[in-house]
């Protein structure tokens, strides 16, 4: 079922950022690592939408032709295509720049999309002595006044797993703690999976996500004592949820399925057949299946 349509103030809870200030630090970092993968006018796209999700931190609901019209009168009516524009919204959501949720009217008929902002990917637990650089910065400060506000800025970087959101279940906590103690990162790993369980329509079933979560996390965890090939941590989760979603649903879609009738079933937009008759395989729905020989 997506999401109904209203104004972006009632998509709040999707908001991954404390404030616009570190919205802005975030897509910073996500283009100084992607900008080359857009061409001039993408980036144009980007940049507009990125200004209509700060409202909202993140978050944003405005449609496509009013995000180029805003573009059309600030250049002059030299602005982008819509073609430009989509093919911007393929790639950054293939990069993990953000997330794409259809909404709906009260009627059932589409409307726009909500667009939800990633957090760049962190590669690994904030280290003690870059939370606190008071320790080697004390001289520099001017006043008392100033060191006082340093300090209040550095703090909730330093919070344990005490301090997690409630919307984090225990039980993902408990389990993560163990290795990461740090609100704002156990937060972080489970935005993922809050991400990921919309996309398959299952973040109403807590029970079922938090086992995906531990058991993807136990995984990252033997990858990273026994490998060294992560390099950033955060995104190869992320990786593991989307293979071990699509199993769970997967295996969902085949205990369900109705040998009389093929069932349909959308993922990211786009929708699905389960192929009983040819071994229980999905297919994209308008895509002849291979027979293979009689």
């Amino acid at each position: 079922m997506n999401l109904k349509s209203g104004s972006v103030e009632g998509f709040e809870q999707f908001s991954q950022f404390e404030s616009l200030k570190e919205f802005n630090h975030h897509m910073e970092m996500w283009l100084l690592e992607h900008k080359t993968d857009f061409s001039k006018g993408e980036l144009v796209g980007l940049k507009r939408l990125v200004r209509f999700a700060a409202k909202i931190p993140g978050v944003c609901n405005a449609k496509i032709g009013t995000v180029l019209k805003a573009i059309h009168d600030e250049y002059n009516d030299n602005g982008i295509s819509r073609s430009t524009f989509k093919r911007m919204i393929g790639k950054a959501k293939d990069l993990g720049i953000f997330a794409v949720y259809e909404t709906e009217r009260k009627n059932g008929s589409q409307s726009s999309n909500l667009y939800v902002f990633n957090r760049f990917p962190v590669s690994e637990p904030p280290k003690k002595e870059t939370l606190n650089p008071l320790n080697k910065t004390t001289n520099l400060l001017k006043t008392e006044k100033d060191q006082k506000i340093k300090k209040r800025k550095e703090e909730p970087s330093e919070l344990d797993h005490t301090f997690v959101s409630n919307r984090v279940p225990k039980d993902f906590v408990q389990f993560v703690k163990c290795f990461f103690d740090d609100a704002k990162l156990i937060e972080d790993y489970w935005r993922m999976v809050h991400i990921i369980s919309f996309d398959y329509k299952l973040h109403e079933e807590t029970d079922v996500i938090v086992g995906i979560a531990i058991d993807a996390f136990r995984q990252l965890i033997r990858k990273l004592k026994f490998t060294k090939v992560v390099r950033k941590p955060i995104a190869y989760f992320y990786g593991i949820l989307k293979e071990k979603f699509y199993r769970y649903y997967d295996e969902w879609i085949y205990e369900m399925s109705d040998e009389d009738q093929p069932r349909l079933y959308t993922i990211n937009g786009e929708t699905f057949e389960w192929d009983w008759l040819h071994g229980g395989s999905p297919r994209m729905v308008g895509q002849a299946p291979c027979l293979g020989k009689l």
